[in-house]
């Protein structure tokens, strides 16, 4: 008997730390439902909060302002994860993400709202980067292609939801439900990460006088919040609130150039920086953070202008254009779970190249679609894409965070993150730009893409304008394509065939 009673408590503590971490899983998923769904369940209630608040300027601010607060305050939030570890900084960043919630629905005007949205952001950005850190801190490097793949199920599920919950919500309730229905999902996250996620306590480094006490970076911290949000807002407004060489865009451009700079000096000084400088002299990491950062400007050209084309090219409906686009989020996941028996025979690297490959043939294709063409053409292309960038994208990420220890990880996936979401604010801003230049160009000047699918949407605009926006959306795609090509080439020469992967 004595001899059994190690091994049965032995299994009953596995089936505890099991439960515990699944537990633990399930508060990672609502968390990632939680930032899919508000990047995409405002945009069909715009009407409503428009006609309840006014400030139809300024309302493009409703989804600029949560994408600056995410992007720039992911860095931040990296490091201080690895600094005082997962747990704190999921557990506020839930809270200030739900306190922005709770704000947005009580908004009184539409300034208000758009500031509330920035809280929301600043919360949101510690709900990305910390979920995906926590995930590859649970599971072996064999076991993470599972965690990794129902996170994306999550997020694709939650963002092809997402615009129609917004719809129903402000059509049957009320615009204020969209930020209230966070609540209830926030706080059962928030409840299951302080009842059942326990870190291990860790070491501290020692120096000369013992252990060394962890610092934070806040002047760092302040140069990279200016830094960022002044770049970001020059590529989010430029070509829309002002035009690219006016005063504002190159005044806001100099003044990002130049907190970058600040940026680079506060970081070489500080004894703990926000953003290290291995992050780059890795090869690795440099070489994935540049191709994510690709991918994300190549997601825009699907995301954002191919529901215009399926409406005024094509001539569906909104509900069926949204399913064109949709179609790739049920590959992708699908795709990237797959991934994990390519990337063990082949590496991590080849398998991404291998993906991105096949992502550069498929968005090349587009442009070749007869025209007007019929809808089951860019859904076959969007599927194929989907399972290319699944083959692409989850190698990476898995691949990254397996080269580096625990007191790392945060910051790398961070930096990981951070070039894809800066990679989307690009591409939509010079992507925007190629597609009214060449309507500019076929139409002799007349007007941009939004007030060209407007005439259509109104039957005022003649068949020689769905031949110009079926142009500029085909160039778009070219230059998709031609970002696909980009990641393949930093891929094959910068980073190393095999992944330096550390022993666990």
């Amino acid at each position: 008997m004595g001899s059994t009673t190690p091994a049965i408590r032995g299994g009953a503590d596995r089936r505890q730390d099991t439960r515990r971490r699944g537990a633990v899983v399930a508060a990672l998923m609502l968390a990632m439902a939680l930032a899919a769904l508000d990047s995409t369940i405002v945009s069909t209630a715009v009407p409503q909060i428009v006609g309840d608040l006014g400030g139809f300027s300024v309302f493009s601010w409703l989804f600029s302002g949560y994408l600056l607060a995410v992007t720039v305050s992911l860095p931040v939030y990296g490091k201080l994860s690895d600094t005082f570890g997962r747990k704190p900084v999921l557990v506020v960043g839930a809270a200030v993400f739900l306190l922005g919630s709770l704000l947005c629905a009580a908004a009184w005007n539409m300034a208000a709202l758009i500031a509330f949205r920035i809280v929301q952001g600043l919360g949101g950005g510690a709900l990305q980067g910390t979920v995906q850190t926590l995930a590859a801190d649970l599971y072996p490097l064999e076991e993470r292609p599972k965690i990794q793949s129902k996170l994306s199920t999550v997020w694709a599920v939650s963002a092809v939801a997402g615009p129609g919950l917004g719809g129903v919500l402000a059509a049957y309730a009320d615009w204020r439900w969209i930020f209230l229905v966070n609540l209830p999902i926030g706080a059962a996250a928030l409840w299951l990460v302080v009842r059942h996620l326990h870190e291990p306590a860790r070491e501290m480094p020692e120096g000369p006088g013992g252990a060394v006490r962890a610092r934070v970076d806040w002047a760092g911290a302040l140069a990279v919040f200016a830094a960022g949000g002044v770049l970001l807002t020059a590529l989010v407004q430029g070509g829309v609130a002002w035009p690219w060489l006016s005063v504002p865009s190159l005044t806001l451009f100099g003044a990002g150039l130049a907190l970058a700079g600040v940026v680079v000096v506060v970081e070489r000084r500080a004894a703990q920086p926000i953003i290290p400088g291995w992050v780059w002299r890795r090869r690795t990491i440099a070489a994935v953070n540049l191709a994510l950062g690709a991918l994300g400007l190549l997601m825009v050209a699907p995301s954002v202008f191919l529901p215009t084309y399926a409406q005024s090219v094509l001539g569906l409906a909104p509900v069926a254009a949204g399913f064109v686009l949709s179609v790739w989020t049920l590959s992708w996941p699908v795709s990237a779970a797959f991934s994990q028996h390519v990337y063990r025979r082949i590496g991590f690297r080849d398998t991404a190249l291998l993906g991105i490959g096949l992502a550069a043939l498929i968005l090349f294709a587009f442009p070749f679609l007869p025209y007007p063409g019929s809808w089951w053409q860019p859904t076959l292309l969007m599927l194929l894409l989907g399972g290319a960038l699944g083959l692409f994208q989850l190698p990476l990420i898995v691949g990254v965070q397996s080269t580096v220890g625990w007191s790392e990880r945060g910051t790398t996936t961070a930096s990981v993150l951070f070039c894809r979401q800066t990679g989307q604010t690009l591409g939509a801003s010079l992507f925007g730009a190629v597609a009214n230049g060449v309507l500019a160009a076929r139409l002799g000047g007349a007007g941009d893409l939004d007030s060209v699918t407007r005439a259509l949407d109104a039957g005022t605009a003649p068949e020689a304008t769905r031949h110009a926006i079926a142009d500029a959306v085909h160039a778009v795609y070219l230059g998709a394509a031609c970002a696909a090509a980009l990641a393949f080439l930093v891929l094959l020469f910068l980073a190393p065939r095999r992944f330096p992967v550390l022993n666990e």
